[in-house]
């Protein structure tokens, strides 16, 4: 039975496949336009191609109905069967997923995002044989769809990445956040959900401890501060959790199942005090997800000023140059302001720049943003009201927020970027290499 449904899955696959590839019209355009927004900068080869074209026929959008939709209404002769599958590959993801276990047709696999297990059995021959070289333990990236409510298979292509340590590891999910920020925790809404949430706290908890959604004050001064934040935040996760401050910490590696040599190989590697164990522990005994530590990037530290800036969206935005640029915006002749084309270039071009930032200076300065603009650009018909949001997608801006770094992440994935962190730092203090960067989503290269 499911050998019969797998083979019709890949005949449904390929039909289907060939039928976005040969469209015209508007399907044609649509899958041109995603491909063009999707296609990764560093890298597009033949497996990120065709993970492209294979997320485009699940979640593209040809005005109100999706290639699958589409695909369904030209073949009538389908039958309820074929249809019912067609609509569950609605529910396809991409995924980082470890080996847990070889079957003789398949595979166990786990989605490391969210610790999600999932039976997989290929339905095509080559994969097959090709999985007679894989082991556990190995690690892969693909997208896979349901054929039954118990089985799923690969969707497209994959990258097998072999076996992978801890900090390799942490750098393949910081890749994958990276590449594919808008499919974090696609096989786990709660999850995500929470994640959203988490944000949405964070920026009222902003509010609370500074005042105001935006602060700005010496980079010594900001580091200060939000340490002290970070301290509060602390105190309030820890008795949200039910942490009990007055117990001594073997008290609480009790309560929480873990050893006291574990707590003291923690506390050794990672140089934290009881407290940050006592957090450890809560997030060991009572939750699903933990806010990430934020700190003042290094190279802000000693900024003459920064900015903070806190979106319950867009997350926490750190800018040294932003009472420039206003500054620049405020100035009766703008380009009398040292560097000012150069500085509005840099808006447009970096990253951490995001659109939340054009759009509050646009609300703020419009007639002066559009004028300086205008300039810069060398456009002088630009109009902010209509031209600011394909300005920005020109610059690889997304209009809406993808889940910022502020965002919690479930507890798995924080004890392995623990971890990794703990081996990096091992390894580069034999070496002259200095510690790798940390951050809320793995270790950056």
């Amino acid at each position: 039975m499911v050998e019969a449904i797998l083979e019709r899955s890949r005949q449904l696959k390929q039909d289907l496949t060939d039928f976005v590839l040969d469209a015209e019209g508007e399907l044609a355009e649509a899958l041109e336009a995603y491909a063009a927004a999707n296609a990764r900068k560093d890298r597009y080869d033949a497996v990120q191609q065709e993970i492209v074209i294979d997320t485009f026929i699940t979640e593209g959008q040809v005005g109100d109905k999706t290639p699958i939709d589409l695909f369904i209404e030209s073949q009538p002769e389908l039958t309820k069967s074929d249809r019912q599958l067609l609509n569950s590959w609605k529910r396809s993801f991409i995924g980082l997923f470890t080996i847990t276990k070889i079957l003789p047709d398949g595979l166990e696999l786990m989605n490391w995002l969210t610790a999600k297990q999932y039976t997989v059995k290929p339905n095509n021959e080559r994969t097959l044989q090709e999985m007679s070289r894989w082991k556990e333990g190995e690690i892969l990236l693909t997208r896979i769809a349901a054929v039954t409510d118990d089985y799923w298979t690969f969707s497209c292509a994959y990258t097998l990445m072999g076996k992978l340590g801890k900090p390799k590891l942490a750098v393949a999910i910081g890749n994958f956040k990276d590449n594919h920020r808008k499919h974090l925790y696609s096989d786990a809404p709660d999850l995500l959900a929470e994640a959203w949430q988490s944000v949405a706290n964070y920026h009222q908890e902003f509010i609370d401890f500074f005042g105001n959604e935006e602060v700005t004050m010496p980079g010594y001064q900001l580091n200060k501060k939000v340490a002290e934040f970070q301290e509060i935040l602390t105190q309030q996760r820890l008795k949200a959790a039910g942490v009990d401050e007055s117990k001594s910490l073997s008290e609480l590696a009790e309560e929480a199942g873990v050893g006291d040599e574990e707590i003291a190989a923690a506390a050794r590697e990672a140089g934290a005090d009881s407290q940050a164990i006592s957090q450890i522990l809560a997030d060991k005994s009572k939750t699903k997800m933990v806010a990430p530590k934020v700190e003042l990037p290094a190279d802000l530290k000693k900024a003459e000023q920064v900015t903070a800036i806190s979106h319950p969206r867009w997350g926490q935005m750190f800018l040294p140059t932003y009472t420039k640029f206003v500054e620049l915006l405020e100035a009766e002749d703008w380009r009398s302001q040292e560097g000012a084309e150069k500085l509005v270039k840099y808006y447009l071009e970096n990253a951490t720049i995001n659109t939340f930032i054009w759009q509050k200076l646009a609300r703020q300065y419009p007639k002066q943003l559009e004028k300086v603009l205008q300039t810069v650009l060398e456009r002088p018909q630009f109009k902010l009201d209509s031209d600011l949001e394909p300005l920005l997608q020109e610059y690889n801006k997304p209009i809406e927020p993808e889940l910022p770094e502020i965002a919690s992440v479930p507890i798995h994935l924080h004890n392995l970027f623990e971890e990794a962190f703990v081996e990096v730092n091992k390894s580069s203090s034999k070496t002259k290499g200095g510690s790798k960067k940390k951050t809320g989503f793995g270790l950056k290269k």
